[in-house]
């Protein structure tokens, strides 16, 4: 332990390990300790279902009829990749895809009055849909040929829109597009979870929606990709990238004290013994003062005997409940997975519905997704503190992720990674460059 090394990491949550696995790739020594004995910290994948039900307390175990507990595998934040995303992007040019498969999510669907349609993102599924009317139809078909040829650069693509300062709401509105029209495009293509992005400039939600549609064209059912055996095994992937690289990891390892020196962290004691270190990254459980607490988020793991209505008996999907539709502030997430993704017994479905907390009640918030999945076997309620560094780590060397959004995809996860390693290196973090390095130390013809 009595060594130095470049950068320290605490915590084996997908952030942490993918940090870890792109700075030994950068040819940073890295060591990376956890006080917990399994990989993915809050995002762990849990098995045996018996773990899961001492996990929440619950009185006795499993009834038979929930199989064998061994082939339960279930996420405590369950998130999806868009097939176009940034995390695919990663885990593509690092090539820890060799040691995961995935299978594509088969539908993505919105709500509208307390009913799910699925969610038309191509030109021809938008003239077939039940959830517009033939004029919506017509214009939303003009508004995704617009969107599908926009190109920043070519003034030719955009129709007298400003990308930098027409604001979104005024792109709806040149198209002539409906509340409910809005509702799902900004929510179920563009995935915002509020309507904060209406008066900002309209070129993030253009790209958000291009991003989405590229998604969807790779695989055809859905946008949306998820590992077989669960989310448990991204970090592992990672884990073992940085391992390739000469990065040491240590699990149930107590963590007793950051060393810090003048303001700057110089090191971690474990057990007695202190490894020195240049910079640390950390989940902020390990760091509760150099974070604040920024909200609540409430999520229900609900095992079940059927697929949801009205999704066509699909073995995995996704449905948002867009904010406007429950009179709320933030939307509603809903994300299902089955026996077919190696992560239930035969025959049985997980769904796990999401929501920022804005109330003294949030299992009542969470009410409207809870309908959709009737009837449930099994409830799993957890209401978590979510958490953001109040520290940049400019001067400290301490870089703290941030907790996990409720939203279904890594979108985000992504965006905080990439900030991180900005404020790490002083510089962007550039795929491109880690497809290079990767080459360069295999010295494989990429």
């Amino acid at each position: 332990m009595n060594e130095e090394y470049d950068v320290i990491v605490l915590g084996t949550g997908l952030t942490e390990c993918i940090l870890s696995g792109i700075m030994s790739v950068n040819g940073k020594k890295v060591l990376h300790m956890d006080r917990n004995s399994y990989y993915g910290g809050d995002s762990a994948s849990i098995t045996p279902l018996e773990d899961l039900y001492k996990r929440f307390s619950l009185p006795g175990s499993p009834p038979e009829t929930m199989g064998r507990g061994r082939d339960w595998n279930v996420d405590l934040i369950p998130k999806f990749l868009m097939a176009n995303g940034q995390l695919v992007k990663m885990l593509l040019y690092t090539e820890v895809t060799r040691y995961l498969d995935f299978k594509v999510i088969e539908g993505s669907y919105v709500y509208k009055g307390c009913r799910i349609y699925k969610v038309p993102s191509t030109e021809s599924e938008a003239l077939s849909s039940s959830l517009m009317g033939l004029f919506e139809k017509r214009r939303f078909k003009k508004f995704l040929s617009f969107v599908a040829c926009f190109d920043e650069n070519d003034p030719k693509t955009l129709e007298g829109v400003d990308p930098k300062k027409t604001t979104m709401l005024e792109v709806y509105k040149k198209f002539d597009l409906g509340q409910d029209v809005v509702d799902f495009t900004g929510h179920a293509l563009a995935l915002y979870r509020t309507d904060d992005y209406l008066p900002q400039p309209c070129l993030e939600t253009i790209n958000r929606i291009k991003l989405y549609s590229e998604s969807l064209a790779r695989y055809g059912k859905s946008p949306y990709l998820y590992p077989l055996y669960g989310l448990g095994e991204l970090p592992q992937g990672f884990a073992r990238l940085s391992a390739i690289y000469g990065g040491t990891y240590m699990l149930n390892k107590p963590i007793e004290e950051l060393v810090i020196e003048n303001g700057k962290i110089v090191g971690v004691k474990s057990e007695g013994e202190v490894a020195r270190c240049k910079q640390l990254i950390c989940d902020p459980s390990y760091v509760p003062n150099y974070v604040t607490k920024v909200g609540q988020v409430i999520r229900v793991i609900c095992i079940m005997s059927h697929p949801i209505k009205n999704t066509n008996d699909a073995n995995s999907c996704q449905i948002i409940i867009p904010q406007n539709q429950v009179n709320r502030k933030s939307d509603i997430y809903v994300c299902m997975i089955s026996s077919a993704h190696n992560v239930a017994a035969q025959g049985k479905y997980i769904a796990i519905a999401s929501t920022t907390v804005e109330t003294n009640d949030p299992e009542k918030e969470i009410g409207p997704a809870l309908e959709l999945l009737e009837p449930i076997e099994q409830k799993f309620v957890s209401i978590s503190d979510i958490y953001a560094p109040t520290d940049l780590g400019t001067e400290s060397q301490i870089f703290i992720s941030r907790t996990y959004d409720p939203t279904t995809h890594f979108e985000t996860t992504c965006n905080d990674i990439k900030d991180i390693y900005k404020r790490m290196t002083g510089s962007e973090f550039d795929f491109e460059e880690m497809k290079r390095k990767k080459a360069d130390i295999y010295g494989e013809d990429q």
